[in-house]
């Protein structure tokens, strides 16, 4: 499965790991790239601190291509600067502009990825100067918006051509990689299943009941970023595990905000690790999920699988 993506970083699969803020640390992105895929650090919000400790880990974890990532409209000059310090080979933003950061990028010779979630936006990092976009629906755990990925990833595809593009959202084993690549994207941005691997920094409670999950189970909501104090822009809202908590204050979002004891309920339950109140991000690929394996385990069999099925497919 050779495509401009593994071929720009010399991969054995067309796999990114999704910079996952607080779940993909050095551990799980070094596992990925030592697979054959890349692995990513998620710096999140730009915690310098936890960036720091998961970028030594990564660095000093394998020898192979890896990148980091950072929520655009929450990224800071000091965060991008440590980030780069560590010499990944690639640096994602997704949710907002990332001109201020482009030039930093760029100049280190560090592929410049942009996740969007729209037409506008992927124009917009093409003229930014993107080497890669990446397409991401709204079946994705965690934040998105609201386009399904079967659409989105071959009309973001038409719309920047040459310029490569990646599929994220409802990808988690071969047969969803095969389905990216056919619709025209050189490789799959994979976040939620990585979750339910033994290097990812989730609780274990939360990874069990991804296991225990199905799509269903799933919903896009901005609750959980009201009660963590962050004030996500519009359209983005974060899809996670339906729970007591969705239950009771979706669609009340105003109310919530104004219920201090309600939010001082909430971050007692996260401390606990209450999980019928806090938040586990999820996607609605969790129908898929059913272990916690090592991560170059499934990297590897993914990629298997999407060579076998795309093998199957041009004999049919």
């Amino acid at each position: 499965m050779k495509t401009s993506f593994t071929e720009r970083f010399a991969l054995s699969y067309p796999i990114m790991l999704a910079p996952m803020g607080g779940v993909s640390g050095g551990a799980l992105a070094a596992a990925v790239s030592n697979a054959g895929g890349l692995g990513m650090v998620g710096g999140g919000y730009g915690d310098l601190q936890w960036m720091k400790r998961e970028l030594e880990l990564a660095v000093a974890g394998t020898r192979r291509p890896w990148g980091v990532g950072l929520i655009t409209w929450k990224a800071t000059r000091e965060a991008v600067a440590l980030a780069l310090s560590y010499e990944p080979h690639v640096f994602f933003f997704s949710f907002g502009d990332a001109s201020p950061y482009a030039d930093a990028v760029k100049a280190q010779r560090c592929a410049l990825v942009c996740q969007v979630q729209d037409l506008h936006g992927a124009r917009a990092a093409q003229a930014l100067g993107a080497d890669f976009i990446v397409a991401q629906g709204a079946e994705a755990g965690g934040h998105g918006a609201v386009r399904a990925t079967l659409p989105l990833v071959p009309a973001v595809a038409d719309a920047v051509a040459p310029l490569p593009v990646l599929a994220a959202g409802g990808i988690g084993d071969g047969r969803g990689l095969a389905a990216a690549l056919a619709l025209g994207a050189c490789g799959a941005v994979i976040g939620t299943r990585y979750c339910a691997t033994r290097e990812a920094l989730l609780h274990p409670l939360a990874a069990q009941l991804l296991i225990e999950a199905d799509g269903d189970h799933t919903q896009r909501t901005a609750v959980f970023d009201i009660a963590r104090g962050y004030d996500w822009p519009r359209p983005y809202t974060g899809r996670a595990l339906r729970n007591r908590f969705v239950e009771r204050w979706h669609g009340r979002e105003q109310a919530l905000a104004a219920d201090a004891a309600a939010l001082e309920g909430y971050r007692a339950a996260q401390q606990r690790g209450n999980f019928d109140e806090a938040l586990v991000w999820g996607g609605e690929v969790v129908d898929l999920i059913s272990s916690v394996e090592p991560a170059a385990t499934l990297t590897e069999r993914i990629g298997r699988e999407a060579a076998d099925r795309l093998r199957r497919l041009g004999a049919a």
